[in-house]
């Protein structure tokens, strides 16, 4: 596209070639995972597959769009003057998913029909990133002589308006802890004198958190279910990952199925197009599930190939927030990484029964339109900050 409309496909100087680079192999490797997983699905329909195929590929063209467009655009300034619109925007969006009514029990989805299609819009994804922008300009780079009280007050408001809305009535118990982890987590990067009580009880938080999860998944985490006030579904989902057998036809019944594939994946798999699990009535092989049918197919090299990317991209965000002096572009960058690495944990824990499944889609790997999007962007806004800083822009 020409430069004269105003719009350039081209990535800002100095923006990180790496990764780059593994979001076009994550994204490359995902469609053809996607494609293949889902034959077992399209009742052996050509056409219903050459509509996965396009629908997929039209997501990740409008996903490398958005990566380049907030790559290109997105600076501090217009975070601060905009990111208080569209917060509010935000949770009307969340809002307007109630009136599209359930899948698989939870209200998270806006669907738009289109001729031979139906794209669905996950709004708590882009949610995510809107946390991680609305802390950074409310809670990074203040003058520690300026009371933060009120930016503190404003932040926890509308993430606690966030996930009320996503937890108590969409019902997305998954989507809710991943914006609420990275929340807590960027909460500890700012340096303010206000702030350092409260960031204490955070990291407490965080480490009773992540120890009460451990203990539920021990032999006694069943008599602690029993206190917890979540619902059945919920609960259930505990009870499959601890033992999917005893519910084997039941909730257990993907988690089985997902267990079988990577044991005949083996080192390095069946072969591509190959998987007998997807034809088992493996209803989301090419959503939650889709590492299942990667790692039958193409063993752990496919998984190692995942991995490689997904470390390669988190080691270099980090890398940069160590460098960068801006707290804002720190909470971003940090923001950006814990996000792709608690999806990567919540997904890839889930369908190995090493920790509750929370439908958390494996970023730039499963199908799902929305998913694609928001990581893109997110990756587009760390693209921005690293550019601007390795440019001399920021500090």
């Amino acid at each position: 596209m020409s430069k004269k409309n105003g719009f350039s496909l081209k990535m800002p100087a100095k923006s990180d070639l790496v990764i780059q680079l593994c979001i076009l192999v994550l994204a490359c490797f995902g469609t053809l995972m996607i494609t293949s997983a889902s034959m077992g699905t399209v009742s052996g329909s050509n056409a219903a597959l050459f509509r996965v195929i396009i629908k997929q590929l039209v997501f990740i063209a409008a996903g490398y769009f958005s990566l380049v467009f907030m790559a290109r655009w997105f600076n501090f300034e217009r975070c601060e003057r905009w990111i208080p619109i569209v917060s509010v925007v935000m949770e009307g969006a969340l809002l307007m998913c109630l009136l599209f009514g359930a899948t698989n029990g939870a209200f998270a989805w806006i669907r738009l029909p289109v001729p031979g299609f139906e794209i669905t819009i996950q709004p708590s994804e882009f949610a995510k990133i809107v946390v991680i922008l609305l802390m950074a300009r409310y809670l990074g780079d203040i003058d520690p002589t300026i009371d933060i009280t009120a930016g503190m007050k404003r932040v926890m408001i509308i993430v606690g308006i966030y996930a009320f809305t996503i937890w108590y009535l969409q019902k997305d118990l998954g989507s809710m802890a991943v914006m609420i982890s990275i929340a807590a987590v960027i909460f500890l990067l700012p340096r303010h004198p206000l702030l350092m009580k409260y960031q204490k009880w955070d990291f407490l938080i965080i480490i009773a958190g992540i120890s009460s999860l451990i203990l539920i998944m021990t032999p006694a985490g069943s008599f602690i279910l029993k206190h917890i006030p979540f619902m059945q579904y919920q609960i259930s989902r505990f009870t499959s990952a601890m033992n999917p057998f005893a519910d084997r036809y039941g909730n257990g019944y993907q988690l089985i199925a997902g267990l079988v594939a990577f044991a005949k994946g083996g080192f390095s798999g069946v072969g591509f197009g190959n998987s007998f699990q997807k034809y088992t009535h493996f209803p989301e092989a090419s959503s939650d599930f889709i590492l299942s049918i990667v790692v039958e197919e193409t063993g752990v090299l496919g998984f190692l190939l995942i991995f490689f990317c997904y470390s390669l991209i988190i080691l270099q965000l980090f890398r940069y927030a160590f460098k960068i002096k801006s707290q804002r572009g720190r909470m971003i960058l940090v923001g950006v990484a814990m996000y792709i690495f608690i999806h990567y944990t919540l997904n890839v824990g889930g369908v190995t029964c090493l920790i509750p499944l929370t439908g958390v889609p494996l970023l730039m790997i499963s199908a799902g339109g929305t998913s694609m999007m928001s990581v893109m962007a997110a990756i587009g806004i760390a693209q921005s900050v690293i550019s601007r800083y390795r440019r001399g822009l920021i500090q």
